[in-house]
């Protein structure tokens, strides 16, 4: 009987060691994948330029948002892009930075581009777009159709996979000209896909100490038993103790086992749905 509890305690560490290496081998990858995924998803087409001056020109943030969901409607029945305070946040950085520095591309002078913006405020996300125009247009109607006029901005507006907006319109001097700049910032949010569960993470944490400190307990327990004399009253005892440490300890395997398949599992599914 000691013996065997010697034997299967060796090959539950054994089995043990293995199985940690395995999932941290996984949660890595998988994170670095998505790591991967998520900073080359930027759609971004060339900014516009009006082509015809409107001498009363206003442009309000409402109006875009509103038309640009009412163009989403009316072409494929699309749902509304909800308004995302970080989003909006970003697209008025944005558009005071082009007017500050005097550029209109989507990369600044510094190299900060659509994704900076997005971190800069906290907005995470997996897929992020922009639409950048500029000129004085026929208010938001006029600036959202002539958005829709050209295939990249049109793109964004019409993609489904966008859940949040955020619009910033900044009147200002450009060029030398007084004008108006417009950023559309879009995004499909990280939380849209079904994260990992931290907690189940935690508890396989948890459980990972126990067990180290379940074999610690075992080896004293083992040394204990090999310099006890077997006509000592006390050693069916001790042996009894041992064998139900080592039952102990392979429950607690077998519970992490199936958090770790658990976890692992969730891990896939969201890279999956990132994906996708």
């Amino acid at each position: 009987m000691l013996a065997a509890g010697f034997y299967f305690r060796t090959d539950l560490a054994d089995f043990y060691l293995s199985l940690t290496q395995k999932i941290s081998g996984i949660e890595n990858t998988s994170l670095q994948n998505l790591a991967n995924q998520i900073g080359t998803q930027i759609i971004a087409p060339p900014p516009l330029r009006t082509q015809q001056e409107a001498p009363l020109a206003n442009l309000t943030r409402a109006g875009v948002i509103a038309w640009t969901n009412h163009q989403r409607a009316d072409n494929g029945g699309l749902a509304p892009l909800k308004e995302q305070g970080q989003l909006d946040s970003a697209a008025l950085a944005k558009a005071q930075d082009m007017l500050a520095n005097q550029y209109f591309e989507h990369i600044s002078p510094s190299g900060a581009g659509p994704d900076t913006l997005a971190k800069n405020v906290g907005y995470q996300y997996i897929l992020i777009g922009e639409n950048l125009a500029l000129g004085n247009y026929d208010g938001d109607a006029g600036l959202v159709q002539a958005w829709m006029d050209s295939p990249g901005h049109r793109a964004n507006i019409l993609n489904a996979r966008f859940q949040d907006i955020g619009v910033a319109v900044v009147k200002g001097t450009f060029e030398g000209q007084v004008t108006w700049l417009a950023v559309q910032e879009f995004g499909l949010p990280l939380a849209s896909c079904p994260s990992p569960n931290k907690s189940i993470k935690s508890q396989i944490q948890a459980n990972q100490t126990q067990l180290d400190s379940t074999i610690s307990v075992i080896d004293t327990s083992r040394q204990a038993l090999e310099n006890m004399s077997r006509r000592n009253p006390a050693y069916n005892d001790a042996v009894s103790a041992y064998n139900a440490l080592i039952a102990q300890y392979n429950a607690l395997v077998a519970t992490t086992k199936q958090l770790i398949s658990t976890y692992n599992s969730q891990v896939a599914q969201f890279n999956q749905c990132v994906a996708q």
